[in-house]
């Protein structure tokens, strides 16, 4: 039976609705620049700007995890995040935050601040170690699947049957986890880490495969390449595309979607669940 809320370091997150992950990136390597706050004051502001829109779960991280991005190290990614943590806890104490990093060091760090839940696009797949911290800590884990490292991996993905060898990895791995005593994952299929359009869009319509997992599930397309490329436009046209890829993941079943866009994310989300219930 599929997790109907998680523990988030002491926060109770109740996903018999779907509930919205808002997206700041701290890097200005983004392939969307809308995401972008580069200083404490334009990230307060979105924050608050996002929580008014029905923001549930703030997702931030220092590096950018593009296509062809550089990664960071631990200590390149600790000194953009400290100063921003500092000031968003400041202002604000009850966020959830979800730390988008795959660095034992920076979670460690994060810890201070209070800090909600990890979102690893790695895998553990960068030290096995992070998942023994994790189960230390009773941090929710976000499981994210990517075929490859991100500097390479949209060099030529390819798969014997995507949807099945994703299903696969995630038994793997979440058996992995069980075995540390991490029992809150939430599964990211990680559309665009690794894949063609091709597979993301065979990824959408098979969703409910994932269900198999007992996992809550996380979708990530917003403005992403598989919509703007099918559509012939930029990052920053694809907004009318991600609502319209939002509906179907909800009707797929998607627990928590992953947006640029809180205000038209949590609409979708009102009109799914009138949909449903009528």
């Amino acid at each position: 039976m599929k997790m109907t809320s998680i523990n988030c370091n002491g926060q109770l997150l109740d996903l018999t609705e779907p509930k919205i992950m808002g997206i700041i990136n701290l890097s200005t390597d983004s392939f969307y620049a809308g995401s972008i706050a580069e200083n404490s004051e334009a990230l307060i502001a979105k924050v608050a700007e996002m929580q008014e829109s029905g923001m549930n779960i703030l997702d931030i991280g220092a590096a950018s995890s593009r296509p062809g991005a550089i990664p960071l190290s631990a200590d390149a990614e600790w000194k953009i995040l400290e100063p921003i943590l500092d000031s968003l806890r400041t202002h604000d104490s009850q966020v959830l935050i979800s730390i988008d990093t795959y660095h034992k060091e920076v979670i460690e760090r994060a810890l201070a601040f209070k800090i909600n839940i990890v979102n690893d696009i790695s895998g553990f797949e960068k030290s096995e170690e992070l998942i023994e911290f994790i189960s230390d800590k009773s941090l929710p884990y976000i499981l994210m699947h990517k075929q490859g490292d991100t500097r390479s991996m949209q060099d030529n993905p390819t798969y014997k049957n995507v949807t099945l060898d994703l299903l696969g990895y995630f038994k793997k791995k979440i058996s992995l986890l069980r075995k540390y005593n991490i029992e809150d994952v939430i599964v990211d299929p990680g559309f665009g880490f690794g894949k063609t359009v091709e597979h993301n869009y065979e990824l959408l319509r098979k969703l409910e495969v994932f269900a198999l997992l007992e996992c809550p599930l996380l979708v990530g397309v917003s403005r992403k390449s598989m919509i703007y490329k099918t559509l012939n436009v930029e990052a920053n046209e694809a907004l009318n595309g991600t609502s319209a890829l939002h509906m179907l993941a909800l009707a797929n079943g998607a627990n928590i979607l992953r947006v640029h866009d809180v205000k038209e994310a949590k609409e979708c989300i009102k009109l799914f669940q009138a949909y449903k219930s009528s």
